[in-house]
């Protein structure tokens, strides 16, 4: 009998226990289930741990593990233009977390509500980003209130050339006209975008790159199709090796890419063209297809952080929108081991001596005026006009072989008449 009456007590701890196994052992998964994050930022624009640099986003691993209890895992991809993320953002085709656009892309993809608002009074290191960059001091117009975009990096666009090729009292240095000068055919480099592309031209030419014209940007497309016939290529990231090795004379990009070069090869040079040029600020949104917006948040936040700006700082050598970095010795000594000049080309009297202009978002024509002429420049190719001369050549060559066979028929029939 008392067997009997301890049974049931006997099932029912049993299932108690078993129940208490269960709910733990759900728990602990649940704790270290993970989580993806995607982020999607440009190329060669993060510290990643080669180098002996620190790698950024398993650092945010790490943080995300010991600070929150959360197992993240970083997904992190690059894009070359802002018009190749807009079109991926835009399409659906793939969802991100975190992205990295620049000024007049943030007004177009908030204009598109394409983006999350922020929640900035949560996020603890936004204090630090300088008012140059908040409010009606921002370089773009979408975001006026800092509602959807937190600055990541800024700079300006300037020439770099090789003084090992280019003379040093060349007349044209200081100015755009060195990206058009026919002595260095061949080694000249053009953006392999639309925007900054045409911006050169109109730059050159003294115009607004905001206010389309269709007149004046036809003008600069005449530019930029006298420049094509000497240029060697249109690029992006594959410049680093072009002008690292010297294949390249000249090219125009951003400084901060052009103290990473010279870090590579001393004999290049960077000027910042006295016609104007484009400054610029890329800031870290999150998309409306996010599917972690509170761990993006935390990401963001991340980056802000004075260790971890600087780090990114070092690495990539752009002009950071943080006073804690920009205000700290230890990094105004290591850029200054990088190139004497490296504090005085991102912040001081260098970037301030020239006229400049940020980019605005066009207007739906300018949009689709811009397209057209970019397809227009690039359909107009020498090389294809290299193909007509040469169809020319051999056709004439054929022609020729064809009257000299004809000829020398009739003489050996004359022969034998």
């Amino acid at each position: 009998m008392k067997k009997k009456k301890l049974l049931p007590f006997l099932v029912i701890s049993l299932l108690l226990t078993l129940c208490c196994v269960l709910l733990f052992s759900s728990c602990e998964a649940e704790e270290n289930k993970k989580v993806t994050l995607y982020v999607y930022n440009w190329g060669e624009y993060i510290s990643d741990g080669s180098d002996g640099s620190l790698d950024v986003n398993r650092a945010f691993e790490e943080y995300c593990r010991k600070e929150l209890g959360l197992n993240v895992e970083v997904n992190y991809s690059t894009f070359s233009s802002n018009e190749s993320m807009y079109a991926k953002i835009k399409s659906g085709s793939a969802n991100y977390d975190v992205i990295v656009p620049s000024d007049y892309m943030i007004e177009r993809m908030v204009g598109d509500d394409l983006l999350m608002p922020l929640e900035l009074d949560r996020l603890e290191n936004y204090q630090y980003i300088d008012d140059a960059f908040k409010g009606e001091n921002v370089y773009y117009e979408g975001d006026s209130e800092n509602s959807y975009s937190v600055p990541y990096f800024y700079g300006m666009v300037g020439v770099i050339y090789n003084t090992a090729i280019v003379e040093e009292n060349d007349s044209q240095i200081g100015s755009w006209d060195l990206m058009w000068d026919p002595s260095y055919k061949g080694n000249i480099l053009q953006f392999n975008n639309s925007r900054d592309a045409f911006g050169t031209a109109l730059y050159k030419l003294g115009y607004d790159v905001n206010d389309y014209n269709e007149e004046r940007w036809r003008e600069a497309l005449d530019e930029l199709l006298s420049q094509k016939e000497i240029v060697q290529g249109y690029v992006m990231d594959e410049i680093f090796n072009k002008m690292k090795s010297g294949s390249a004379a000249i090219a125009a990009y951003y400084a901060g890419d052009y103290l990473s070069m010279y870090e590579e090869n001393g004999d290049l040079a960077f000027f910042y063209p006295e016609e104007g040029t484009n400054i610029y600020v890329d800031a870290m949104c999150i998309p409306k297809s996010s599917q972690n917006y509170e761990l993006a948040m935390e990401y963001i936040d991340f980056m802000c952080r004075k260790d971890i700006a600087i780090e990114n700082a070092l690495y990539t050598y752009y002009a950071s929108p943080l006073t804690t970095v920009v205000n700290d010795e230890g990094y105004q000594e290591a850029m200054a081991e990088v190139h004497e000049d490296a504090i005085d080309i991102l912040y001081g009297e260098k970037a301030k001596s020239v006229p400049t202009q940020a980019y605005l978002n066009l207007s739906p024509e300018g949009i689709r005026g811009l397209n057209i002429l970019w397809e227009e420049l690039k359909a107009k190719s020498s090389i294809g006009n290299g193909i007509y001369i040469g169809c020319g050549v051999i056709l004439g060559v054929l022609a020729v072989f064809c009257v000299f066979h004809v000829l020398k028929k009739r003489r050996w029939a004359k022969l034998y008449d």
